[in-house]
């Protein structure tokens, strides 16, 4: 029931675009005691059909362009297969601490970002009492 429990909030994170792998990996190896390089190979096997539906999805919708896709698709395709021989390689230990290091990175700059953003003004809608 936990691997469901899992699978489903990693699903639902990755649908929206999200990066279901940053709560599915840490849920695995944290909750679940799954050893780093597996909880990583559960993500991507997860992630390919995730992200097949959600990108026919978002392009039913027209929120993919092809121009900066395919650009991405030239960066991401070998370094992606050239990350996974690393991990490969890389013992357990290592790569659960890069994987952490990665994240504590990951969230102080989406803190920065929220903190550059200008404040807009939401005005009060007052109670009738």
């Amino acid at each position: 029931m936990k691997y469901i429990l899992a699978g489903l909030l990693g699903g639902i994170l990755g649908g929206m675009g999200m990066g279901g792998g940053t709560v599915l990996v840490p849920l695995l190896t944290l909750w679940l005691a799954v050893d780093q390089r597996e909880a990583q190979w559960l993500n991507v096997a997860a992630f390919i059909p995730m992200s097949v539906i959600a990108i026919i999805i978002h392009a039913k919708n027209g929120l993919i362009e092809r121009k900066p896709l395919i650009c991405v698709l030239i960066g991401a395709l070998p370094f992606s297969i050239a990350s996974a021989f690393l991990a490969y390689s890389v013992p357990s230990e290592k790569l659960g601490k890069a994987f952490g290091v990665f994240l504590v990175m990951l969230g102080a700059f989406q803190i920065v970002q929220t903190l550059k953003k200008p404040k807009t003004y939401i005005p009060r809608i007052p109670f009738d009492e």
